[in-house]
């Protein structure tokens, strides 16, 4: 867990194209784009409640090409939780989600007691190359949980990311977040009194 910090990580990891970034944006920031732009690396913060007080939820949208093991390795290396990512519509890419999973069990030592959501990405498409039974199934030999998501239609975005706090037994997490515009009208009024 979190060394001295209220930062609470997920890596999100996938192949290039099946919705990572699109996932992690649907849920910060509520937007989707249609255009498909490939991610290096970025990371995004969240403000939630977390063991009755406030702590960030920070989210690293990770690179879907092999380029940058290094990279994945350090991720992996500082990640509390994770959301493995492939598309519905591409049975390759819940094949590269495999070395992976491998390597997250070989940095992490056991992946007992770590959250992992394996996630089938674009439900909303009608050319399905892979079954959700293969999804549960990859799941439960992976022991992780799994869920079906459409960051286009916001199809359980939020619940992915909630369900992947309860996985976390260690620490009580939820997704309470306050917008900072309802943080800022919070501090005026703590400040103002109207007479």
């Amino acid at each position: 867990m979190p060394e001295q910090s209220n930062d609470y990580r997920v890596v999100v990891f996938g192949a290039g194209g099946v919705g990572k970034s699109s996932l992690v944006l649907r849920f910060v920031k509520g937007t989707f784009r249609d255009t498909y732009i490939p991610t290096v690396e970025d990371t995004y913060r969240q403000v939630i409640s977390c063991d009755k007080s406030v702590c960030t939820l920070e989210i690293t949208d990770t690179t879907g090409s092999h380029q940058f093991p290094a990279m994945q390795r350090l991720s992996i290396s500082k990640g509390h939780a994770f959301i493995l990512v492939y598309s519905i519509t591409s049975r390759q890419s819940l094949e590269e989600l495999k070395p992976i999973y491998q390597q997250v069990l070989a940095i992490k030592g056991n992946v007992e007691g770590i959250p992992i959501m394996l996630v089938g990405n674009k439900s909303d498409e009608s050319q399905r190359e892979v079954d959700t039974k293969e999804g549960e199934a990859q799941a439960n030999s992976w022991k992780c949980a799994f869920m079906e998501t459409s960051a286009k239609t916001n199809h359980n975005v939020t619940e992915l990311f909630q369900e992947l706090l309860n996985l976390d037994k260690k620490r009580d997490m939820s997704l309470n977040m306050r917008s900072s515009k309802q943080r800022r009208a919070d501090k005026l009024k703590a400040k103002c009194s109207v007479m």
